[in-house]
Formats: C-alpha cells, structure tokens, sequence
C-alpha cells in the first residue's frame, strides 16, 4: 500500500498544482484543433491575381537597379498589379524596390503607395480606419520593418502590413489572429514574445504533467484491486 499511497499524492498534489495549465493546454488545444489555420491568417481575404507574362521590355532597368546603388545579394522581379517591380535584397539585410521599366527607385513607400498595394491584394471596400508606419518589433508583428499598418474599418479588425522597402504584403492581422494569438501565448506559457516555447516554466509543468500522469497508470491496478476487494451490499 505504500507503493499506491504514494502514488496517489503525487497525482492529486501535482494535479492541484498545475490542472488550471493543463485545462489551459485542452481548452486552447481544442480551439487551434476547431479553427482553421487558413481563417486565421486570412488567406481567404486574399484577391486572386491573374498571372502576368514578362516581356524583354519589363526587365529593361534591371542593369541600372544593380549599377546605380550597393551590389545586391538578390534581385528578384515580380509582375505586380500595379507593374512589374523589381527586389533588390542587400546583405545588410535591407531592401529596395525598383521600377523594372524606368529602373526608378520607389522604397521606401509613402502611406498611399502602401494603400494601394494593400487594397489590390485583400479583398475588402471598405474605408481604412488608421495607416501607420511601423518601425519596431512587436507581439502582432515581427515582419520586414519599417512597414505600414493598415487598418480597415471592418468587424474582423483586419490589418494588412505592407513593407515600406520592398513593397510586400508581409502579414495580416485580424480579430481572430489575436484571440489565436493570445490562446497561444497560454498554450506556450510565453507571455511577452508569444513565440518561444523552450523556456524554463513550459519545461518544468510538462515534467510535472508527466509525472502526474505516471502516477496515476501507476494506480489503477490498485483501484481495481480495490473495488474487487470491496463486498457486495446486501
């Protein structure tokens, strides 16, 4: 009977201690489980964009992109909707957008420009509520920085992050992200960053669990034993 008294304060202590974290870990489990990935990034608010074909005339100022400013590591050329553009990437980690036909320089973008980009790769009409530049990490975005935030006037609270130097919608943010997001943080116990879950306290409560859980299969054939043992009532 030592074995089982044992075993059974571990598991109801240990449960005591960290059952408001595992309810958390099921509660939040079944809400990534339930919800689509895809709803939550908002890929069903993107446009679908017709594909383009190049011609030798859309890479005319690629020599000029290179030539007239620091030697780029990549270029990449894109047909847009607003135009075939060129991305110079820089191996200081920065970026540059080009005009492939002009070879003229358009980063870093103004808030219209972003506007722009925006609405021709999210479907919504409706007005902006607020446009920003964004120059700093922060829990709802650690894109390509600085980019621009543009909030829409709409229930979803969606936000679309342009980057100001390369002219890429770099993320999407809407009401549902940030209940995901916050669900999250829970989920990993990472409460600041929302992102790391190889830190100290996930360690310590998952071994706690674990062992909780070990002493409860350690009990079960003791309860069995038991209600074997227990006499009929008359």
């Amino acid at each position: 009977m030592r074995i089982s008294w044992l075993a059974s304060f571990v598991h109801k202590w240990l449960a005591l201690i960290i059952g408001i974290q595992i309810f958390i870990w099921i509660a939040t489990g079944l809400f990534f489980t339930v919800v689509p990935i895809e709803q939550v990034r908002s890929e069903h608010r993107i446009r679908d964009l017709q594909p383009a074909v190049l011609s030798a005339a859309d890479l005319t100022a690629v020599p000029g992109a290179i030539a007239g400013n620091q030697a780029p590591i990549r270029l990449t050329v894109e047909n847009r909707p607003e135009g075939v553009r060129i991305v110079a990437d820089y191996a200081d980690g920065t970026a540059a957008l080009f005009d492939a036909r002009t070879g003229a320089r358009l980063s870093p973008l103004d808030s219209e420009a972003a506007l722009a980009i925006a609405r021709a790769r999210i479907a919504t009409e409706v007005p902006v509520a607020s446009s920003e530049l964004v120059t700093t990490a922060t829990p709802e975005y650690r894109g390509a920085l600085p980019a621009w935030r543009i909030a829409f006037n709409e229930p979803s609270k969606l936000a679309v992050y342009v980057g100001a130097n390369n002219g890429q919608v770099t993320a999407r943010r809407s009401e549902l992200w940030r209940v995901y997001d916050f669900l999250w943080a829970l989920h990993i116990m990472d409460y600041q960053e929302h992102e790391n879950f190889n830190h100290a306290p996930i360690i310590i409560v998952s071994a706690l669990a674990f062992l909780s859980t070990i002493a409860g299969i350690a009990l079960i054939p003791y309860r069995f034993r038991w209600r074997r043992k227990k006499p009929a009532s008359a």
